[in-house]
């Protein structure tokens, strides 16, 4: 279930199927929604109750991927099981996503990244 953690941030708890490719769905939906406006969130998923991922999820990734980048955005994978992990490290896509130990890391890292672009003071 996705949360809106702040104005630019949203949270997906995701579960193992349907409920997965259901709210990979979602998230894809509410990127390209906002994708026009220049205020599409930041998007993180939470794997810690997926325990696999089919070959159909992987692309549902991917195009999440893509539509983050279509709209200045950054997407985070967090919470990773073993055999999730195991199946990133097989497929090469532990290059590919931005990932974090945890909720609390990811959107801590989204927070740190937003003070980065921030104009410096004088």
């Amino acid at each position: 279930m996705a949360t809106d953690w702040s104005d630019s941030i949203v949270v997906c708890d995701l579960r193992d199927e349907p409920a997965l490719s259901e709210e990979l769905a979602n998230a894809g939906a509410k990127l390209e929604e906002a994708k026009g406006s220049g205020n599409a969130p930041n998007v993180i998923l939470s794997f810690g109750d997926v325990t696999y991922l089919n070959s159909s999820n992987i692309a549902q990734l991917l195009r999440l991927r893509k539509l983050a980048a279509e709209g200045n955005t950054k997407l985070k994978l967090a919470g990773m099981s073993a055999q999730v992990w195991s199946v990133m490290l097989l497929t090469g896509l532990d290059k590919v996503f931005e990932f974090a130990s945890d909720i609390a890391t990811a959107i801590a890292s989204l927070q740190l990244d937003a003070g980065d672009e921030q104009p410096a003071r004088r």
